[in-house]
């Protein structure tokens, strides 16, 4: 969509994947965010073009799933 290949990174996040997954087994969940440094830290700092991105990706993929 970006003309850039997709990055698929495992981090350790996600806690609320892991409640709903834990909830319901058969769901399938992603997680998906803006690029982001120094989370919980005061220098904490995100990308303000990857929120775009984010949220342009986001619009897409909501209107495949109708």
């Amino acid at each position: 969509m970006f003309n850039k290949e997709m990055e698929s990174t495992v981090i350790h996040a996600g806690l609320e994947c892991g409640v709903l997954a834990d909830k319901y087994p058969n769901l399938d969940i992603i997680s998906i965010g803006p690029d982001m440094a120094d989370v919980h830290t005061p220098q904490e700092r995100v990308s303000v073009s990857s929120i775009e991105r984010v949220y342009k990706y986001l619009i897409e993929l909501l209107k495949e799933l109708k």
